[in-house]
């Protein structure tokens, strides 16, 4: 961390705490104190709105050697209200050589600075007037980011052994202000024009294309790029690297280039392909050409999370863009071009419109995430995404169905707060939410509707209500004047009216009334069905997994409930406004199923006989029902016993149906639903139970397991489930598979790695070699010098799953240290061993040894916090081990992560899991007995 020496006009050291909340508005505030002792003049986290920045002209010189950088910002500014001070912001730096550039002439300003708010004050000597246009220049200096945000150091080896260093950007959502003084809100957007001084032996890339470069004394040289278009300072990027790049231009004349250390430029094919494919289906899709010249995607060695939207240059983790076509797998290949999707798709919806403030980042990237899906299942059907979109819902459900879950839009002030809306709740259930609106008006009313909200919107900042309208009465004759064949023919169709009508007729359909239940309230819906005769009844309250019925009361939702019955496939639709209402079905039926394909984001529990006739179908005709209709009724089952709704043995009963299933979302998640019963029983001593449950799912999913090939043949999700089925065959012991994959291992070591492998079964091939210190160290040696990131990933993810306690501790000692294992994988490694009943204990004890180191590295409420403090004690069950966890976590500061909310959420889910042993183990030992009594009657 770089320390400042105490100069005239230059930055102090901040403390680590980035957490002061705002002043209570109305009552006696304390003054903020600047570092020289001076009342700071603004009190406020927000920066006051009387001066915009319109334009930045900014000089970064970065020293790879010393590894520090220096630069000048000036930038212009509009004034809106007279003011004798401008507000902005910069952080951990030195700023000198303040001056005004006024049409009076040039002059100094004094510099105050609040640590606190990373904030920087400057005073002008007389009053800066309204409506007029001033300059300031700044100069700054700081040392490269030892973590994974600011302007940040990265580095890696070569196949010979040098180590070689580069400079990257990461600056959403608050760290722009670490590397040059600027004005870091989103809604702050301005112009941007850079110049990077570097040495010969380095390229420079920036958001923009390079228009010349200038050579300096002392044998640097200077690159110039051309000005960005108007755009928040998080977007901003620019990387100082050896990197190398191969490009190609898109039908629509923009040039894509990826960027990749040389010698892993000749994995880049694939991403290449991928987003040139990708932006021509977003140009054509929005009705909006991309607006820059090119578009680079850079794959930078250390990342912490999975890649980031800047304009023009997307960065990522090299495991989300290098691809091998002899080495990478198939959840490889999905995974890449997701995530290019995911960015691309952000150069609309959060570039060109950004949201207001980071209340509303999910119409960012709950919008990314919904057209990563919607994108790949028009330009790659092959990879048949929709099979893997259900599994984002269940997910945001598992954080959401907490009471410290959040609202889709909540208001935040301080950076940790902002950096906490980068969860699942966000993401996923920001997806989820637009997936039901948009099965609600019909796709092609949704896409109207999404191209007036860009169009209206460009370049400008946005609210949730903005998008609402955008969506409500989509054809209004203004809007039928831009020439969009696709929206006239729609409109003369049909109006939205008549579109929605099947949904609920009456008042004029009112989007906003409806997503403001979803977006302004955490949680969901659970809606009970009681089937009598032709009479439906409905009624509806928040799912909630809490022994506190209070915390359930106050919740309404307007649902647009779907179904459909055992006489009529069509899909029926209604829309539930009420806490409780009544269907009548044109006949009896002998079942209905509501929430088709769960299209909607909400659970259904099915009273009186309900489930039992569901069980009926499930175990006589499955089919009649779709595996995504499978895979919630899975999900629903389940989840209803931890809230009293349903008896586990009905929900054990249900699973029974998996012996006949092959899809893969169905057969994901009956393994998500019953792996994490035997892995609570495995934090405790029980082993004689654990070992039962553990051999019922291998017999239900035996059939299954059985007819996998051991090669990498089939579709997508097929070899997908593949990987899964066989790995989890040779975690559990299952004789057929650890033979197999014993076999080939000791074949492939014989060979000394260089024989090829069927790359869906290397994940339960390294699984057993893992197992022996022999093994496992050949495994390590394979991962230290490979370069193909598919093959180092799967390696270290099964090195993890070794019953080795001494390696699994090196792994994660390693990791942190970042010599052989990156520290970007560290998050992963520890949450792998938390998962390895031989090393839940280790991983648990690492961290509280190095959470001081971690959240400093990855960021006090980032995700990665998140993950780790969730991924490491979300399968504990115990009073003892509840009473650990809240004893470090309740030894922590404000400033050290002690308000953070994925620390509630920890404490939430410990509590929930020992009310489900204690109500459900006697049921499932029972339950146990009996079906073994049954299956050896049976065998007589």
């Amino acid at each position: 961390m770089f320390v400042a020496p105490l100069l005239l006009l230059l930055f102090v050291p901040f403390p680590p705490s980035s957490g002061a909340q705002l002043p209570n508005q109305g009552q006696t505030k304390s003054v903020p104190i600047a570092t020289n002792g001076q009342p700071f003049p603004w009190d406020r986290m927000r920066l006051p709105k009387t001066v915009f920045p319109l334009h930045y002209d900014l000089t970064i010189h970065p020293n790879l050697t010393t590894l520090d950088f220096s630069g000048v910002a000036r930038i212009q500014l509009d004034v809106r209200e007279d003011t004798n001070t401008i507000v902005l912001h910069a952080k951990q730096m030195q700023v000198s050589n303040v001056l005004l550039l006024a049409p009076e002439g040039v002059r100094p300003l004094q510099v105050l600075e609040y640590p606190q708010f990373h904030q920087l004050a400057l005073r002008p000597d007389s009053v800066l007037t309204k409506g007029r246009r001033y300059e300031v220049h700044l100069e700054f200096a700081a040392n490269l980011s030892d973590s994974f945000h600011g302007f940040y150091k990265s580095s890696y080896r070569t196949k010979s052994g040098e180590v070689r260093v580069l400079a990257s950007t990461q600056f959403e959502a608050t760290f722009a202000r670490a590397a040059f003084p600027c004005f870091d809100e989103p809604a702050f957007k301005a112009n941007f024009t850079i110049r990077i001084i570097r040495e010969p032996r380095h390229i420079s890339i920036s958001n923009m294309p390079k228009l010349k470069t200038v050579e300096l004394p002392g044998g640097l040289l200077e690159d110039h790029f051309d000005t960005t278009v108007k755009m928040s300072t998080y977007l901003l990027a620019y990387i100082v690297s050896d990197f190398v790049s191969v490009s190609r231009t898109t039908q629509h004349g923009v040039n894509i280039s990826i960027y990749a250390v040389p010698e892993k430029i000749d994995q880049t094919a694939y991403a290449l392909d991928a987003a040139v494919k990708l932006l021509d289906f977003y140009d054509d899709y929005f009705d909006i050409p991309y607006p820059l010249p090119k578009q680079d995607l850079a794959a930078i060695p250390d990342f912490q999370s999975g890649a980031m939207e800047n304009w023009g240059l997307t960065t990522y983790r090299e495991t989300g863009l290098l691809f091998d076509p002899d080495k990478s797998s198939a959840s490889d290949k999905l995974g890449i071009t997701k995530v290019i999707a995911h960015e691309l798709a952000h150069q609309w919806f959060g570039n060109l419109v950004t949201m207001e403030w980071w209340n509303d980042l999910w119409l960012n990237e709950g919008f990314a995430k919904f057209m990563e899906f919607i994108s790949l299942d028009i330009t790659y059907p092959e990879l048949h995404v929709d099979d893997f979109f259900l599994g984002k819902c269940f997910e945001a459900m598992e954080v959401d169905s907490l009471s410290s879950s959040h609202p889709v839009s909540t208001h935040v002030e301080n950076p940790t707060q902002i950096q906490e809306m980068f969860d699942d709740v966000s993401y996923d259930k920001g997806a989820c939410i637009l997936n039901m609106l948009r099965d609600f008006l019909t796709p092609e009313a949704f896409e109207i509707g999404i191209i007036r909200y860009l169009k209206r919107y460009s370049y400008q900042n946005t609210v949730n209500s903005h998008l609402w309208e955008s969506l409500t009465d989509i054809c209004n004759s203004d809007d039928l004047d831009d020439g969009r064949m696709k929206h006239k023919e729609f409109c003369s169709k049909r109006d939205l009216q008549s579109g929605a009508a099947k949904w609920y007729s009456g008042d004029e359909l009112d989007v906003r009334a409806i997503m403001d239940t979803w977006t302004l309230q955490e949680g969901f819906p659970l809606v009970t069905v009681e089937v009598r005769g032709r009479e439906v009844r409905l009624s509806q309250e928040r799912y909630l997994k809490t022994d506190d019925p209070s915390l359930i009361e106050g919740f309404l939702w307007q649902i647009p409930l779907t179904y459909m019955t055992s006489a009529s496939s069509t899909i029926h639709r209604f829309l539930l406004k009420t806490k409780t209402d009544v269907l009548y079905l044109p006949e009896e039926v002998d079942w209905v199923k509501f929430n088709v394909d769960m299209s909607g984001y909400y659970m259904v529990h099915y009273a009186g006989e309900g489930w039992n006739s569901i069980i009926k179908v499930l175990q006589h005709n499955h089919t009649a029902l779709t595996s995504n209709d499978r895979a919630s009724l899975i999900q629903n089952v389940f989840q209803l016993v931890s809230v009293g709704k349903v008896r586990l043995d009905t929900a054990l009963e249900l699973s029974l149906y998996l012996s006949k299933e092959t899809e893969i979302m169905a057969v994901t998640q009956g393994f998500g639903e019953l792996v994490p019963l035997y892995k609570l029983m495995e934090k405790r001593d029980m082993a004689a139970l654990e070992n039962q449950m553990k051999g019922y799912i291998v017999e239900l999913f035996r059939g299954l397991i059985d007819r996998q090939e051991w090669t990498d043949s089939g579709s997508v999700s097929e070899r997908v489930l593949r990987s899964y089925l066989l790995l989890f065959g040779c975690v559990r012991n299952y004789p057929p598979c650890v033979a197999k994959a014993t076999q080939l291992f000791n074949q492939w070591k014989d060979s000394d790695g260089t024989m090829s492998l069927p790359v869906d079964i290397t994940m339960a091939v390294f699984v057993i070699g893992a197992r022996t210190p022999e093994g496992w160290d050949f495994l390590f040696e394979k991962y230290r010098h490979s370069f193909q990131m598919s093959v180092k990933s799967r390696l270290k993810s099964a090195m993890g799953v070794t019953p080795l306690k001494d390696k699994l501790k090196w792994m994660m000692e390693q990791s942190l240290s970042g010599e052989i294992m990156k520290t970007q994988d560290l998050p992963d490694v520890v949450v792998a061993v938390s998962r390895n009943p031989h090393g839940y204990k280790l991983a648990w004890d690492f961290l509280r040894a190095n959470w001081h180191t971690m959240i400093k590295k990855f960021d006090l409420g980032s995700h990665t916090i998140s993950y780790l403090v969730n991924g490491v004690t979300n399968q504990y069950s115990t009073r003892e081990m509840l009473d650990e966890v809240k004893s470090f976590f309740g030894s922590l500061t404000e400033e050290t992560g002690s308000e953070l909310r994925c620390i509630r959420q920890t404490y939430e889910t410990i509590e929930d899991n020992i009310r489900w042993m204690d109500t459900n183990l006697p049921l499932l030992q029972a339950w146990l007995d009996k079906r073994s009594r049954r299956a050896v009657h049976e065998d007589l």
